[in-house]
């Protein structure tokens, strides 16, 4: 029985809300499935690769020396990064000093470097300190190279992307053919070749899969597959 004034969605159950994160090797659609989960689940979005990509654009336009610690040290003070819902494209949108940059980002020449820049120590643990700090309230699917090993080892859901390498550079040369027509699939091979390369053998974070994380292999599923895959096992976590 319904006590009088009491609203009925007080007495639903809440369903607990947790941390989703999904690492693996570029192109592999991390971002893309992230989104979809975020979307389906209600939860928020946050795009590693983005706040990595961005500090790029910033090095890259204010010539910082990646050798000298302490240029990286003093371009980190000036950099202020956040994400914000932009309802004509329906996505979270990376902003850089309260400039939009979610397209710059994505041009190769950003692409060349950022492997580099994310290798730095003091980059490193300047996003890491904001990730952790985003997913304090829980709620949200968050994508990278080593969020299930370094931002949040104790989420609930760790997902590893992986695909052939051969599907990867087409899916990578599809995107960038859009925005740059004179591209060549051998650039975008040698582009991948190199940021596997450095991903996972750099000193600090290099990507790798975690113990518990459940490895997602999507060379030869369709995403509408994928995406139902990956809300089942969200599923099982959150009950």
């Amino acid at each position: 029985m319904l006590l009088t004034g009491t609203p009925f969605l007080f007495l639903l159950p809440v369903a607990k809300k947790i941390i989703i994160t999904i690492d693996g090797w570029s192109s592999c659609g991390k971002s893309t499935l992230a989104k979809q989960l975020a979307k389906e689940l209600g939860y928020v979005y946050v795009d590693s690769g983005a706040m990595y990509r961005a500090i790029t654009l910033y090095f890259l336009r204010n010539n910082v020396d990646l050798g000298e610690k302490k240029e990286v040290k003093q371009a980190l003070k000036s950099i202020n990064l956040e994400f914000i819902y932009n309802a004509k494209s329906n996505n979270s949108e990376i902003y850089l000093n309260e400039e939009n940059v979610e397209y710059l980002i994505r041009d190769l020449i950003i692409a060349e470097k950022v492997s580099d820049v994310a290798a730095i120590k003091e980059v490193r643990e300047f996003a890491v300190a904001q990730q952790q700090k985003m997913g304090e309230k829980k709620g949200i699917v968050m994508d990278g190279r080593d969020i299930g090993t370094v931002v949040f080892p104790k989420a609930e859901l760790k997902i590893f992307m992986t695909a052939d390498n051969a599907i990867r550079v087409e899916r990578r040369f599809k995107e960038l053919y859009e925005k740059n027509p004179n591209i060549t699939i051998e650039e975008v091979k040698n582009n991948l070749e190199m940021r596997d390369y450095i991903d996972s053998h750099r000193e600090v974070s290099p990507l790798r899969q975690a113990k518990d994380a459940l490895e997602l292999d999507n060379s030869n599923i369709t995403p509408q597959q994928q995406l139902k895959l990956a809300l089942e096992w969200a599923s099982q976590k959150i009950k």
